[in-house]
């Protein structure tokens, strides 16, 4: 059969070339991006195809392309801006349409209402998914109200962030795979007629030698907020941390917003690690905090430094208590959208109490195709800066999104754990999943909660397996979206002789309900949650050991909370 080549380039009403548009190809229903330049190149069967162009913030446009000439295709700016604040999902359940309730402020304390996902028919609905992402802030944050004698805002626990915080299993992907997968299937410890199902997912390490060169932008908020221990004299020893990891071809600037906005560092070279540190430590506080004018600003620069092929990335450091300029978290999301196709990503780093803005931070670094974590202290910096240095900061997959179909001829129904969705994002019939960015070597490992069609049902024989998995991605720079799949197999095995990292990841499960007041849990306690962890954790794993205190705390701090009857 005849391979023909459709050429062309994306551009907006201005001539401006526009990288990442999404290109349907109507034919074979295969999806393709525009480049870095706007330009595409397409193999198709036919002398002219029909597809359809779409980008965030532009009408989409149903055109044919000949492979006669060179197609130039024209987007339009929506004047409105639903299709920018459009918001999306964390996980997704085809057809299922979820009830709708409120946000939260705590103490002055922003964070975004969730909704915990609720048992689901398999028959109904046998697919479900969520997108994948390397977010651990939530852990942190827990630990520091914890360590502060108080309880935990409900909506600050996100499960699949406590899971994301620990290295769990860490298995090598094929030598041609991105990522590597396994699967367990057994007891349910707050639910005996329950059982659960790990589905855990490994991406590639970056080779060292084959790091790319990083172009980094350091925004740091030194407004009056700032002005705390714990605030901006804790960022300035977490970024000097980082800068004992920069390479000779890596580039660094920074950029300060407080009582003015600018360029407080020129573009510098890695090897002048003197002259990087120096600017960090003269860095003083003071000001408003106009963070949406220094986001820009951070852009402009990182955009003038850009690295084709290489690592292009803002990390913004502030406590998200933004009071000039746009300051909502629909107008902070709506300009960051603007940002999002430019190839940088943007890694959060959020700070402080009281006044810190977890909702805000979080909506910035999902919009800026990135990360986001929470610094507690000196120790967590270096966790997350050293230690995790690639893994917080290099790309090995874009637009990451799990799916899985449940075999309904062996599941009556299943409960996905974590991934809860943000009530606004439930209410808009608009709402689309949104995938993740995820770092090298990081481990996610997605829980569900089932129940067989029978109590007595044999676990050992399905045709179809329990279920299928396949993983959506893109690899940083790529348009192609890739798949990859996995078949999870009926095999049961007895709580206690499943592998040490699965049954701690239970209790920290476990742990997270009943912080989150989970329905589901009532019949746990803190006591249950401390044993399987006792009896699994790694006495020669640190953040493991303390995990041990952590439920220790909340023990004392929650008293005899959890006696509570059920509804």
């Amino acid at each position: 059969m005849a391979q023909y080549y459709l050429r062309g380039e994306v551009k907006d009403e201005k001539s401006n070339t526009l990288s990442n548009a999404k290109i349907f190809l109507h034919s074979t229903r295969y999806v393709y991006y525009s480049g870095s330049s706007g330009s595409f190149g397409i193999t198709s069967t036919h002398l002219s195809d029909s597809v359809t162009i779409s980008l965030e913030g532009y009408q989409p446009v149903n055109t044919r392309l000949e492979t006669a000439k060179f197609n130039t295709i024209v987007l339009k700016t929506l004047y409105s801006t639903a299709t920018l604040q459009r918001n999306r999902l964390v996980s997704f359940t085809r057809n299922l349409h979820p009830e709708d309730r409120n946000k939260r402020t705590i103490t002055g304390e922003t964070y975004s209402s969730l909704v915990e996902n609720d048992f689901i028919s398999a028959r109904k609905y046998p697919e479900t998914g969520c997108a994948i992402h390397t977010d651990k802030a939530s852990y942190s944050n827990i630990r520091r109200f914890l360590g502060m004698n108080t309880t935990v805002p409900t909506d600050a626990v996100r499960v699949e962030e406590l899971l994301n915080y620990f290295s769990l299993d860490y298995t090598t992907p094929p030598a041609d795979s991105t990522f590597a997968f396994k699967s367990f299937l057994s007891d349910c410890p707050w639910n005996t007629e329950s059982r659960l199902l790990y589905v855990h997912a490994s991406a590639r390490k970056i080779d060292p030698e084959k790091v790319p060169p990083s172009n980094l932008v350091f925004l740091i908020d030194v407004s009056g907020s700032m002005d705390m221990p714990n605030r901006l004299p804790l960022l300035k020893s977490a970024f000097k941390l980082l800068v004992d990891n920069l390479r000779d071809k890596d580039t660094v600037s920074i950029v300060v917003y407080g009582s003015a906005v600018g360029v407080w560092l020129i573009p510098t070279s890695g090897i002048e690690k003197e002259k990087i540190r120096k600017s960090i430590e003269d860095l003083y506080p003071g000001g408003s905090t106009p963070g949406e004018s220094g986001i820009r600003t951070a852009y402009r620069l990182a955009k003038s430094q850009f690295i084709p092929g290489g690592n292009n990335r803002v990390i913004l450091a502030t406590d998200g208590d933004f009071n000039v300029g746009q300051t909502s978290e629909e107008e902070l999301e709506k300009m960051i959208t603007q940002h999002q196709q430019s190839g940088i990503y943007l890694t959060c780093l959020g700070v402080g109490m009281g006044n810190y803005k977890d909702s805000k931070l979080e909506i910035l670094a999902k919009k800026g195709n990135g990360n986001f974590a929470y610094l507690d202290n000196e120790k967590e910096a270096e966790k997350v800066l050293v230690k995790e240095f690639t893994q917080t900061l290099y790309t090995v997959a874009d637009d990451a999104f799990l799916n899985v179909w449940f075999n309904p001829s062996v599941i009556k129904d299943y409960r996905l754990i974590g991934f809860d969705n943000k009530v606004n994002a439930l209410a808009d019939s608009l709402s689309e999943v949104e995938g993740g960015e995820v770092g090298s070597g990081h481990s996610l490992l997605a829980m569900f909660e089932l129940t067989p069609l029978s109590q007595s049902l044999d676990w050992g024989h399905a045709e179809d397996g329990l279920a299928k998995v396949t993983l959506n991605y893109r690899t940083p720079g790529d348009s192609l979206v890739r798949q990859t799949g996995y078949v999870s197999p009926l095999a049961y095995t007895v709580f206690n002789e499943l592998p040490n990292s699965y049954r701690f990841a239970t209790a920290v499960t476990m742990f997270a309900g009943i912080l989150k007041n989970s329905p589901f849990m009532r019949q746990i306690s803190w006591n249950d949650a401390s044993s399987i962890a006792t009896q699994a954790h790694n006495p020669q794993d640190a953040i493991q050991a303390e995990f041990l205190t952590m439920i220790s705390k909340a023990k004392k701090i929650y008293g005899n909370r959890r006696k509570r009857k059920a509804e």
